[in-house]
């Protein structure tokens, strides 16, 4: 059997790692490395569904994206672990029977046992040299360095390095077959140092590099905190105001500081990816930087050659990209500097006041599953919108506009509201009304409503305390339910208004109806008490919705031009805020039915019976 020496030598070191294989993985090119290796090469590069082999850079697939699935080597493996276990033997001595090497002479390279250790460490010459334990060399802590004999001419070190055919040479091969085919011939001890020096330069690159993204890490730090100390002194300066009102600015307030916290969250979020790219970056590059630096360990040769040239370039391209921009982040937190909080100072006015130096732009513009089949939009409780369908379904979207999901697919919506334990409650086009729990199970809840021919379609709605308010459109009253179903407890009359949409002010106990001409506020006993209408002939249709701080949205449309402006006014209809002015919509095909609501986490979405719009802030 070969001996520990011969083997190591020649078969059994990873090419990467220059010590002995672990856990050996092939390639599709038939190359082998440790399969740690293997991993730090795979996150190091862009697609990690294929890895490509250092040595020839063939790609090779990698299955669900693990090294750990590539094909072992058993032999190979099992090689290793049998080299690992046998002990060298002294290359000094000159007996037949070779006792065991307890140490490496690097300078030397040879082994020795106890005796020609000894002796080797007491002449004088050899002082200098540097002599290993075998205890180290077999635990893989240190790389043995050693010039391999050549093997035409045994006798002589391979002490030259050919440049064209990347591999070291005798200076017998060197003179008679390298320079003779025309090859460059240099002493191996230069080439090595050359190479030392490329690594080292290599890594002060990195260093360097690593020191200007760790910069703007610190910067990215600064910024975060210069737009927490701006909404830290916005929030303060909302309490403030508040504590000089009445309990019923709490509403309100807890508005503006949620808009607050959504403005917070937009900036963090923005700088939290910045932030976790340079962080990634300074991960690949230690990677790439821990790979190449193997290359000073041992006189690189062959596949080490090639494997270290590969992750060398790929070292200068990654040091050679662009460092990155502080200006993104400079310019979040400028934008953030420009946001205020302005104070109401109306006298007995409890809207408390406004957040300024923002604006707000469409963010998803989604065309419906369904044309021409919109009825309804509301609130859902976990944050999505949900729009109803009278051609069948409720249709669920995220505040981005991704459609979450489609219920009641056979049943044809014309209105639906939540209660407040998540349940909903369902109006279909005949004028019947269903509960179903917050699975869309439907409950054995039955409700006395006028059937259409009566009636005719109106707006629903739901207050604070689940009361259910059913409008009806041909003799312009409302009809309240419990939500244990059965007979309308209460019924109120619309002042000659159609309650064609209901909102319920759950703060103030209001009612807001819109029939398209006028938006008018109710008390909760039934008496109006302000009408909101705009110049005739300008925007000749108005579709409102009620906030979660009982400020009220309106859209105001221009059908035929395909136009929408979107204002937002106190719970007295006064005018405090502009949402969008003559947003251009795609005109619907047929029905000229709007909807207006606003998400949980405050977007503001409006509906048209094709498509569905969500505006945001900055």
């Amino acid at each position: 059997m070969a001996t520990f020496h011969q083997i190591s030598s020649e078969n059994l070191e990873c090419p990467i790692c220059l010590t002995l294989f672990n856990h050996p993985k092939s390639l599709a090119c038939s190359h082998t490395f440790c399969k740690d290796c293997l991993e730090r090469i795979s996150q190091t590069q862009p697609n990690q569904q294929t890895i490509s082999c250092p040595v020839c850079r063939k790609g090779t697939p990698l299955p669900s994206r693990d090294v750990r699935k590539l094909q072992t080597i058993v032999p190979l493996s099992s090689l290793v672990d049998e080299v690992k276990t046998q002990n060298p033997t002294c290359t000094v001595c000159e007996t037949d029977e070779k006792p065991p090497a307890v140490s490496y002479c690097q300078d030397c390279g040879k082994y020795m046992c106890k005796s020609c250790d000894s002796k080797h460490s007491s002449w004088t010459p050899f002082s200098t040299h540097t002599v290993v334990a075998m205890s180290e060399i077999l635990s893989g802590k240190v790389s043995l360095k050693r010039r391999r004999k050549c093997k035409k001419h045994p006798n002589d070190d391979e002490e030259c390095f050919c440049i064209g055919c990347r591999e070291y040479v005798c200076c017998k091969c060197g003179m008679l077959r390298h320079l003779q085919a025309g090859h460059q011939i240099e002493e191996a001890a230069i080439h090595e140092e050359r190479l030392i020096e490329n690594i080292k330069e290599l890594q002060e690159r990195a260093k360097s590099k690593k020191t200007t993204i760790e910069n703007h890490i610190d910067f990215v730090e600064t910024q975060r905190d210069e737009i927490a100390n701006v909404m830290r002194k916005l929030t303060n300066d909302i309490d403030k105001t508040y504590d000089e009102y009445m309990q019923l600015l709490s509403a309100r307030r807890d508005a503006l500081k949620c808009e607050v916290k959504r403005l917070s969250e937009k900036f963090e979020k923005k700088l939290q990816v910045m932030e976790e790219e340079s962080h990634h970056t300074i991960y690949q590059m230690n990677a790439m930087e821990e790979l190449v630096s193997n290359g000073v360990k041992v006189p690189l040769e062959k596949d080490s050659l090639f494997a270290h040239d590969t992750l060398c370039e790929n070292l200068k391209s990654f040091l050679g990209r662009a460092d990155p921009d502080d200006q993104s982040p400079r310019g979040f937190a400028e934008r953030a500097k420009k946001i205020s909080f302005c104070r109401y100072v109306k006298v007995n006015e409890l809207h408390l006041g406004e957040l300024e130096g923002y604006t707000w732009d469409v963010i998803a513009d989604v065309e419906l599953p369904v044309k021409n089949s919109m009825n309804c939009i509301t609130h859902a409780p976990d944050g999505e919108m949900a729009v109803g369908s009278h051609l069948g379904g409720i249709h669920l979207y995220s505040p981005d506009g991704e459609l979450k999901q489609t219920v009641l697919k056979d049943e044809n919506i014309q209105e639906m509201r939540f209660l407040s334990d998540g349940r909903s409650v369902v109006r279909d086009m005949h004028n019947k009304m269903s509960l179903y729990t917050p699975q869309w199970e439907k409950l054995d809840v039955t409700f006395e409503t006028m059937n259409n021919d009566e009636g005719g379609l109106g707006g629903l709605t739901v207050d604070r305390d689940d009361n259910i308010y059913v409008g009806y459109r041909k003799p312009k009253k409302i009809h309240v339910f419990i939500s244990q179903g059965g007979k309308a407890v209460r019924k109120m009359m619309c002042d000659g208004y159609v309650p064609m949409q209901l909102f319920s002010c759950h703060t103030m106990g209001k009612l807001i109806l819109n029939d398209a001409s006028a938006v008018v506020c109710f008390d909760g006993n039934g008496k109006k008490e302000n009408v909101l209408k705009k110049e005739e002939g300008v925007y000749a249709y108005r579709y409102s919705a009620v906030c979660r701080d009982d400020s009220v949205i309106v859209a105001w449309v221009k059908r035929e031009e395909g136009l929408v402006n979107i204002d937002r006014y106190t719970r007295n209809f006064e005018y405090f805020q502009n949402i969008t002015t003559d947003f251009k919509i795609q005109k619907p095909e047929k029905r000229g039915w709007y909807y207006l609501q606003e998400f949980n986490s405050g977007e503001i979405a409006f509906c048209t019976p094709d498509r569905l719009y969500i505006f945001d802030t900055i």
